[in-house]
């Protein structure tokens, strides 16, 4: 039986993964500081303007201000006209944590300290990829990349920051068969016409990426469908943080709690459970229990253990799932502050994961990433 799946991914010079960028690149810099430092931030961008919001109770001393400014230069906004590093006007707004909230939470290092919010998180794994994760959001993400590689480069030096990919993939009997369709959308200059640049983005961003064994015919391939995309980033499109959640986590391949990740720290469960329920279930797919596994875990606000987890394994497992529930309950500690304990969360790691996934390559060298857990579960099938 043959079936079609697509994800997309987006450059970081996407207004909204602008917006991310320096929301986690705020949390990080708090975090050098203060890390026990209480994050929640929001940013806005639009034509010149950009506004920072949230909040945040921290002892850290950082200028709000600089730090945007450095990520849109980074990003590549420094001689946009509509919008760059030095013409925008940057409001902040930013305020204490509601005492409301910050009472369930205990500043210290207590294991017992409540969870930030009440919510579900979900987390996958697969056998479709060498990082276990999804196949199309895998190589949405490298399109995306290599969009901006080429550009940062000087390679195709007529790029702008702002970009888009999709990538629809044809499975057979659950197992991806080939690349379908691929879709690339690339910020340019005006001096470039859209027949060089389609040659150009063909030649030296989809041909490099897609993988030989997925393609027995050249896939229908759409670049700059429109024929233009000279006005960009948050010129173009107002940005703001939180909008990218599918993206940063599986391609809509899994279901998704709703909460964002950057610009929160880790008590917010949103992330640091998110995290957790993919380490969950990468280490069931790595240790052969299950070929697919999807992850659900939920907490109520003040509270330190989850109300629930829930394992599925979607017909694919090897061992009982209640028996696993059971196991990983018994051996797995999901309390918030247990979470960031285990994984240094409360180090300034996010700017780096806030374009191109949580999870998966662009994450490799984290620790819910480890299969170290695998071996122990293993056992379970004997």
């Amino acid at each position: 039986m043959l079936s079609y799946f697509t994800s997309e991914s987006v450059t970081g010079g996407h207004p909204d993964k602008l917006c991310d960028r320096i929301a986690d690149s705020i949390l990080d810099e708090i975090l050098r500081q203060d890390p026990s430092g209480r994050v929640a931030c929001e940013v806005a961008a639009t034509s010149k303007k950009l506004h920072i919001m949230g909040e945040i109770t921290s002892d850290a001393s950082v200028d709000y201000d600089g730090v945007a400014r450095k990520v849109i230069a980074d990003t590549g906004y420094i001689d946009d006209t509509g919008f760059n590093s030095n013409n925008c006007e940057i409001d902040i707004d930013i305020h204490e944590q509601s005492p409301d909230i910050a009472r369930g939470i205990n500043r210290s290092v207590s294991m017992d300290s409540g969870a930030g919010d009440q919510g579900m998180m979900f987390g996958y794994a697969c056998k479709e990829t060498e990082y276990l994760m999804p196949f199309p959001i895998e190589y949405a993400h490298k399109l995306a990349r290599r969009l901006e590689t080429v550009r940062k480069s000087g390679e195709l030096p007529y790029l702008r920051p702002d970009g888009k990919s999709q990538i629809t993939v044809e499975y057979e009997d659950a197992k991806p068969k080939r690349i379908a369709a691929v879709i690339v959308s690339a910020q340019h200059g005006i001096d470039i016409s859209i027949e060089q640049l389609r040659e150009d983005i063909a030649e030296r961003v989809i041909r490099p990426v897609l993988p030989e064994e997925m393609i027995d015919s050249w896939p229908d391939c759409f670049i700059n469908p429109t024929g233009r995309f000279v006005v960009g980033g948050p010129n173009g499109d107002t940005g703001l943080t939180g909008r990218k959640i599918i993206i940063d986590t599986y391609g809509g391949y899994s279901r998704h709690g709703g909460g964002s990740f950057s610009g929160k720290d880790a008590t917010k469960v949103d992330r640091s459970a998110a995290y957790m329920a993919r380490y969950i279930a990468k280490n069931i797919v790595a240790a052969e229990i299950a070929d697919v596994c999807e992850v659900q875990l939920s907490y109520a606000i003040g509270l330190a253990e989850p109300v629930s987890l829930r394992i599925d394994d979607f017909g694919s497992g090897k061992v009982p799932m209640d028996k696993l529930c059971e196991y990983v309950t018994k051996t797995v500690d999901m309390r918030p502050m247990a979470i960031i304990r285990k994984f240094e969360l409360n180090r300034p790691i996010y700017s780096k994961l806030s374009c191109y996934g949580h999870f998966g390559e662009n994450a490799v060298d984290m620790p819910w990433e480890k299969c170290d857990m695998a071996e122990r579960l293993s056992r379970l099938l004997k």
